[in-house]
């Protein structure tokens, strides 16, 4: 049994046991998250896409750590013009493990 939910704007797909990182989230680690936004669910034979939600479907999950993600460099030049910028920026994540999968 695996899923897709929508969460940070993003979409991934899960199944029961999986670890994935995800955009910032409340909470910390050991907490119990749920995702409500079950974009399809496919048991077996059976796939439930929804429209545009699974009605009563949840995803169930564990945070694991709240981590940052690599650091990124924006650096701006403009030529003959003795101008530069350079920025940083490093992503605040959280990585959950998926504990499990309900549907109505």
């Amino acid at each position: 049994m695996f899923a897709v939910i929508k969460t940070g704007g993003k979409q991934y797909t899960v199944a029961a046991e999986d670890t994935i990182t995800v955009m910032t989230l409340a909470g910390e680690p050991g907490d119990k998250v749920t995702f409500d936004t079950v974009l399809m669910l496919v048991d077996g034979e059976a796939t439930t896409v929804g429209a545009p939600l699974v009605a009563g479907a949840t995803v169930s999950a564990e945070i694991v750590e709240q981590a940052r993600g690599p650091k990124v460099i924006a650096f701006k030049k403009r030529r003959r013009k003795n101008s530069k910028r350079k920025r940083g920026h490093r992503q605040d994540l959280t990585i959950v493990r998926i504990t499990g999968i309900s549907a109505a």
